[in-house]
């Protein structure tokens, strides 16, 4: 990727859809060595795949609606967020998200790492069972 030298503006028309994973839509609007940034919207009642961003750090800030987090084994780890709410979601965290609410949520993703930013899972890792 190419060191940009000046102070830059995206715009909504010019931010990118792409890192697909169902239940989502991801636009991205920076993406530089170690950096990706971008807005992701989910659906009324929508649930995303099973998926994890690899070596990158996520920071999520919730614009609007609310966004549910799943992960840790059998997806029971369980972290609710509403607007003005953020989320660290650390490297290689399997997870999904959810939106409960009745209207799209926003979210402003930040990503910190290297490597691919989005990789789809079959599911979360296994549950253990006691006893």
């Amino acid at each position: 990727m190419e060191q940009a030298s000046a102070v830059t503006r995206v715009g909504p028309e010019q931010r990118v859809v792409g890192d697909p994973t169902p239940g989502m839509v991801r636009e991205r609007a920076v993406d530089v060595e170690g950096l990706w940034s971008g807005l992701v919207r989910t659906e009324a009642h929508m649930v995303s795949g099973w998926h994890h961003h690899g070596e990158h750090d996520t920071s999520i800030y919730v614009v609007d609606g609310a966004i549910r987090l799943e992960s840790g084994p059998g997806g029971a780890s369980v972290v609710e967020a509403r607007p003005g709410d953020f989320v660290h979601v650390p490297a290689g965290v399997v997870h999904r998200e959810s939106n409960p609410g009745d209207g799209t949520a926003e979210v402003v993703v930040t990503r910190s790492g290297r490597g691919p930013v989005t990789v789809n899972v079959e599911g979360p890792e296994p549950g253990t069972d006691a006893g």
